[in-house]
């Protein structure tokens, strides 16, 4: 569905519209709704509100205006404009995606990784591996567990 089909359905007024367009939304994607942050507001943190969708179309919102006004409020049509912001939502049943942009579950290192019983007490991968210890290592302190920039360098692998 494309965000001229939702207006549609919609059917903002153009006041309506014009707010959803210009005021500064913040959107997260919650497996119950959209949670809509407007931080257009010097507090923020007492206008957020969950628009929830039916078939693709913001259906409602948990704001006062969307209870007490015929039409969509600025969260619901604010949610519609955004293509993004409705792909994401209607996604987020199906595809989980890692921090990394991957989807979870799948497992692409960059580099081949080194088996971390591999590692020799001078840091080298055994067998005479090629790797060296990254300059940003941070691996001293974490109790065994590999940092970062070694995993990333391919000199250790994070364990199971």
């Amino acid at each position: 569905m494309t965000p001229a089909d939702a207006l549609r359905q919609l059917a903002p007024t153009t006041r309506v519209l014009k707010r959803a367009q210009y005021e500064a939304f913040e959107f997260s994607i919650r497996t119950d709704g959209i949670h809509v942050r407007n931080a257009s507001y010097a507090d923020p943190e007492n206008h957020e509100y969950l628009v929830t969708l039916s078939e693709e179309i913001p259906a409602a919102c948990t704001c006062p205006a969307d209870a007490r006004f015929d039409g969509a409020c600025k969260h619901r049509v604010a949610v519609a404009i955004r293509s993004p912001v409705l792909a994401a939502a209607r996604d987020v049943s199906t595809t989980r995606v890692a921090a990394d942009g991957g989807e979870r579950g799948a497992v692409t290192p960059r580099r081949s990784p080194v088996d971390t019983d591999s590692i020799d007490e001078d840091d080298t991968p055994a067998g005479g591996g090629d790797v060296e210890t990254p300059e940003d290592c941070e691996c001293d302190g974490l109790d065994g567990f590999p940092c970062w920039a070694c995993v990333d360098a391919g000199r250790r692998t994070v364990p199971e």
